[in-house]
């Protein structure tokens, strides 16, 4: 899978990459990025980017959707994706990796068409866990994903009878919508406060901070683009 994945990245969505220097030779950090497009083909052509780019292992927090389908649970095992850790990476973070974190969830890629790159609320949780261990937060932007599989719609009766939060209406094959994946600057993580109600605020800034980040590079790249298939 990483040879097709390295080919849909290169030749097939053509994606242009910048901000690679953000990101730390050693040490850890979270990547954190918005989700989109009806299949999350954005969390696996992101990964296959970052490995072979940094020469280190990224570990991504994934749905445990991803590890019922044998072709993608073979590639999330083979690279240490995780779906069990409510830390989120913690103890990775401590040993000095690379995590990454959609925290948009299934409700970015759930999204519809007519939404497109409107970033959904982020889920705390990864700010929590910077603070916790003092790691920087790397923003990321992902442009492209959106035309490649675009959600028109959702069959509740297959959604249900595969267990999973929706079962997209989308093309069947990926349209060759052209990528720009950006990586920004670090937004350091504050130091926890003593206090459960500070610590809350100080995660919720932090949550809100990095959200209104990366919405802006999403923004930026969607209106210097002059058409998603060029």
């Amino acid at each position: 899978m990483d040879g097709v994945l390295g080919w849909l990245a290169d030749e097939y969505l053509r994606v242009e990459v910048s901000g690679l220097g953000n990101i730390p030779e050693c040490g850890a950090a979270m990547l954190i990025a918005n989700h989109s497009g009806a299949w999350g083909l954005d969390a696996f052509v992101l990964h296959n980017l970052l490995h072979r780019e940094l020469g280190r292992p990224v570990y991504f927090y994934a749905s445990q959707v991803v590890f019922r389908m044998p072709a993608l649970a073979s590639y999330a095992r083979h690279h240490g994706a995780f779906a069990d850790d409510p830390t989120l990476g913690r103890d990775r973070l401590t040993d000095g990796h690379l995590v990454g974190v959609f925290p948009e969830g299934f409700d970015g890629v759930g999204k519809p068409f007519s939404q497109r790159y409107r970033l959904r609320p982020f889920s705390p949780g990864f700010a929590v866990t910077a603070m916790q261990t003092g790691v920087p937060v790397i923003p990321v932007s992902i442009v492209g994903a959106e035309e490649t599989y675009p959600k028109l719609g959702s069959i509740a009766s297959l959604a249900r009878r595969f267990d999973l939060p929706y079962f997209p209406v989308t093309t069947l094959l990926p349209l060759p919508a052209k990528w720009r994946i950006t990586v920004g600057e670090p937004v350091p993580a504050p130091a926890p406060p003593d206090s459960f109600a500070e610590r809350s605020a100080a995660t919720r800034r932090l949550c809100d901070a990095v959200w209104i980040t990366v919405q802006g590079m999403v923004d930026r790249d969607v209106r210097q683009r002059t058409h998603p298939f060029w």
